[in-house]
């Protein structure tokens, strides 16, 4: 396993980190806590020394199985969490105020909570799991992480982007009070790369790069008839033509880099390491077996420019609001 600091900090993560949104059981149906358990295990043993959760993931057990693998670790592990909106709503609605979503004592109310959740005495990256640009140039906000950091409950503080807005974290990465920004980033939606990985590179800003395998469509899982138990956020992610839209661009993927036809999560993670601004990819993983196997596409690190020159021509402009 390699390891890259994380923008200015003095902290080194593992190149692959560990989504844990999965390891909550609500959203993502098929899955076991003692499943999870042995993944998260498989992960540490293997060099992964960071794993990334909320206090919405599963209403708090998401971080309590990370907390028990973490504390049962020979070897020191760092986590990130979430606080939550207050009024619930993902994303953040454009016209929402800080002081409503993300009101002083409810944000340290909930880092208490993830702190009593994870058996931790501090959390080494908390974030604020929604964002709305127009919140930036606010002062209100940033109170509330310099209070955050002065108690000791945290070590450092980022955001969680809105999805497939990256261009809202630009500004936010110029604040000096963010540490980490996570956003969406694959081969499918590399627009972070635009003009965010850029901003963040030169406020020394760490980049957590989410949904990789475009919630399985990456992987090479999806398929025209692919059925999701009720319940399962994939069924409403993949909804309308969306299985038959992906299964059509996975081939043409392919295709395009045979030499991968059969190895597309390799691909997808290499794809992402590939840029010097990513600090670590966190691809959900609730199986010890995908840990073992993503552990070793990112061993075999940064794709040749021959192959990211071809993979552009894969970028997809979707309306994921439709």
């Amino acid at each position: 396993m390699k390891y890259r600091v994380m923008g200015r900090t003095q902290i080194e993560l593992s190149e692959i980190g560990h989504g844990a949104w999965g390891l909550g059981g609500l959203q993502w149906r098929g899955g076991s806590d003692e499943e999870s358990a042995r993944a998260l295990r498989t992960g540490f043993e293997l060099g992964i020394n960071f794993v990334d959760t909320a206090l919405a993931y599963g209403d708090g057990r998401s971080e309590k199985l990370v907390g028990e693998a973490v504390r049962q670790s020979r070897l020191p592990i760092l986590v990130a969490t979430k606080v939550p909106p207050a009024d619930r709503i993902w994303p953040a609605r454009t016209d929402s105020e800080f002081s409503h979503v993300f009101p002083k004592d409810y944000v340290i109310a909930c880092t208490d909570e993830s702190l009593r959740n994870l058996g931790l005495e501090r959390i080494d990256i908390q974030q604020f799991h929604v964002w709305n640009a127009r919140w930036t140039a606010q002062d209100e906000w940033k109170r509330v992480v310099e209070d955050l950091k002065r108690s000791g409950k945290i070590r450092y503080f980022g955001v969680s982007l809105t999805e497939h807005d990256p261009d809202s974290g630009i500004e936010l990465a110029a604040s000096g009070l963010v540490d980490s920004l996570q956003v969406i980033y694959n081969i499918f939606d590399p627009a972070a790369a635009d003009r965010l990985f850029p901003a963040a590179a030169r406020h020394g800003v760490g980049i957590l790069a989410r949904v990789p395998f475009d919630e399985g469509s990456l992987a090479g899982t999806i398929h025209d008839d692919t059925e999701f138990e009720e319940g399962d956020f994939r069924a409403f992610y993949f909804r309308g033509e969306r299985k038959k839209q992906v299964a059509e661009r996975v081939c043409e993927l392919q295709r395009d880099v045979p030499e991968f036809a059969s190895r597309l999560p390799e691909l997808a993670l290499r794809f992402c390491l590939s840029h010097p601004a990513v600090t670590s990819v966190i691809p959900g993983m609730r199986r010890a077996g995908h840990v073992t196997m993503n552990v070793r596409a990112a061993a075999a690190g940064p794709l040749p420019q021959q192959m990211l020159s071809i993979l552009q021509k894969h970028r997809w402009n979707r309306n994921f609001y439709q």
